[in-house]
């Protein structure tokens, strides 16, 4: 088996959280304390280090750019956090009709 030498080292696990609040507010450009306030009304639940410092991962950066999306639309935090709500029980639907996971 050979390796490609210009492949570089294998990406994260998307659901993997890697990036701190600082990396993850600079790959964003959204602010720190903007991060906060979506945690804080459920928009987004980072993972915890043991020392509880937040670990944001792929799959957390493509739901935070949903937000900012639908916020850049006019829409408010709540109406933001029913709709993702609303896409995630879609996508659960979806993975059932496609046999993905069990049923209810």
């Amino acid at each position: 088996m050979s390796l490609d030498p210009h492949a570089g080292p294998p990406l994260p696990d998307p659901a993997q959280a890697v990036y701190g609040i600082s990396v993850t507010a600079e790959l964003t450009g959204v602010g720190v304390q903007t991060l906060r306030l979506y945690e804080r009304h459920g928009l987004l639940t980072p993972a915890r280090s043991d020392g509880g410092t937040r670990r944001y991962s792929s799959n957390d950066l493509a739901r935070l750019q949903r937000i900012v999306a639908l916020a850049a639309a006019g829409v408010n935090l709540a109406g933001i956090g029913r709709i993702l709500e609303l896409e995630d029980a879609n996508a659960v639907l979806h993975a059932r009709l496609r046999g993905e996971l069990p049923p209810d």
